[in-house]
C-alpha cells in the first residue's frame, strides 16, 4: 500500500534506489533503456509512494520498453522479487526488455506504443460498469505517443464519459528512436491539446518531487480524467553520463556501469 504521507526525502531516496536498479539491470547487457528509468524515476517514485495500491488500482505500461522502471520500482515494495531483477532482458527471462502480456507487476503493457490509454480507458469504464468506486486507474505513458492518434482518441474517450478515476502519468523526456520527439513531430501545447479534450491537467517538472505530489494529490479530488505531463530528462540523476550519450538506448560499457553504480551508491549511502 503507498505511504500517502511519504516525506519528499523518502520520494527522493525510492527515485535514487530505482535508478540504481535500472543501472544493475542493463549493465549485464552493455546497453539498453535506461535513460527511460532515469527520466521517470521521481514519477514513479511518487506514484508509488503516494498514490498507487497494488491490487486495488490498475497500472498500465503503455510503452513497453519503460517495464524496466515498473520492474524496478515493484522491487522496491516487493511486487518483483530483487534478485530476479538480475535476470532481466536474458532468454527466458519474466523480465522481459520489453513487456509483454505475461510481465509481473502491471495490469498490461502495451508493445506497440500508443495503445496504453485506450485500455486505461477501457479498465477505468469497466470499474465504474462494476460499481467499483474505489478502484483508480494509473497509465504510464511518454510523450513519442503523443505521436499516435489512438492515444487522442481514447483522450477524448475518456474525456467525454467523464473517466474521473483515470490518471495518466506522461513522462515528457523528448527523447524516441529516431532523436528529440520535438525534432520529429510539433506536439507543444501538450497541457492545451488535454485540456480541450476535457482532462484536468499539470504541467510540471517531472524531477521536482514536492510538485509531482501536489499534481497526484489533486488528481485524486478531479471530477474528471487527468494528465500529468512530467517535463523531465533522460540523464538526470546520472552525472557520470557522457555528454553525448543517447537518451533513448544508453551504451553502458563495464567501467561506465562501475562508475554509475558508485554514484548511486554513494548518493544511497
Amino acid at each position: 500500500m503507498p505511504h500517502l504521507a511519504a516525506e519528499s526525502s523518502e520520494v527522493r531516496r525510492f527515485a535514487d534506489a530505482l535508478r540504481l536498479e535500472a543501472v544493475r539491470m542493463v549493465a549485464p547487457h552493455g546497453f539498453g533503456y535506461l535513460g527511460q528509468a532515469l527520466s521517470s524515476a521521481e514519477l514513479l517514485a511518487t506514484l508509488y509512494l503516494r498514490a498507487y495500491r497494488p491490487g486495488v488500482d490498475q497500472l498500465v505500461c503503455s510503452p513497453g520498453h519503460y517495464i524496466i522502471a515498473v520492474f524496478a520500482a515493484a522491487a522496491q515494495i516487493g511486487l518483483v522479487d530483487r534478485e530476479q531483477l538480475a535476470t532481466y532482458g536474458f532468454d527466458d527471462s519474466a523480465l522481459e526488455a520489453i513487456g509483454t502480456e505475461r510481465s509481473p507487476a502491471v495490469d498490461l503493457t502495451c508493445g506497440s506504443l500508443g495503445l496504453g490509454l485506450s485500455s486505461g480507458a477501457g479498465f477505468a469504464l469497466a470499474n465504474r460498469l462494476k460499481g467499483d468506486s474505489d478502484a483508480r486507474v494509473y497509465v504510464v505513458a511518454s510523450d513519442g505517443e503523443l505521436e499516435e492518434g489512438q492515444l487522442w482518441e481514447a483522450a477524448l474517450f475518456a474525456g467525454h464519459h467523464h473517466l474521473d478515476r483515470l490518471v495518466v502519468l506522461l513522462d515528457a523526456n523528448d527523447s524516441q528512436v529516431d532523436g528529440p520527439v520535438s525534432s520529429i513531430t510539433t506536439l507543444e501545447p501538450v497541457a492545451d491539446k488535454w485540456a480541450a479534450f476535457g482532462w484536468n491537467t499539470h504541467d510540471i517538472d517531472g524531477h521536482d518531487v514536492d510538485a509531482l505530489g501536489d499534481a497526484v494529490a489533486a488528481a485524486l479530488h478531479a471530477d474528471r480524467p487527468s494528465v500529468i505531463i512530467a517535463r523531465t530528462s533522460t540523464r538526470t540523476g546520472l552525472d557520470v553520463l557522457p555528454p553525448d550519450a543517447d537518451g533513448h538506448f544508453i551504451k553502458l560499457p563495464p567501467g561506465l556501469a562501475r562508475e554509475a553504480i558508485a554514484e548511486l551508491e554513494a548518493r544511497l549511502a
